[in-house]
């Protein structure tokens, strides 16, 4: 079953966020607590962490301004 990488709110007042840039590359094996993007919101720059193991499917390209919620890919 696939696990779905979210953009987190991060912030109390926080809506939406950029994803600056992927740190794992399209089809990269990955392990649960591993650093897979870099989120800016807020004037501030957070790692986000994956969610579980297993192989990152990439479906939203860095660089873009995405809301809350949104579904940024999946590990398989």
């Amino acid at each position: 079953m696939a696990t779905e990488i979210i953009l987190p709110k991060i912030g109390f007042s926080m809506n939406e966020g950029t994803l600056a840039e992927w740190l794992v590359a399209d089809g990269a094996t990955v392990t649960e607590g591993q650093a897979l993007f870099l989120l800016e919101a807020d004037k501030s720059s957070n790692e986000v962490e994956s969610p579980a193991a297993g192989t990152l499917r990439i479906s939203a390209e860095a660089g873009g301004t995405y809301e809350v919620g949104t579904v940024l890919g999946t590990i398989e």
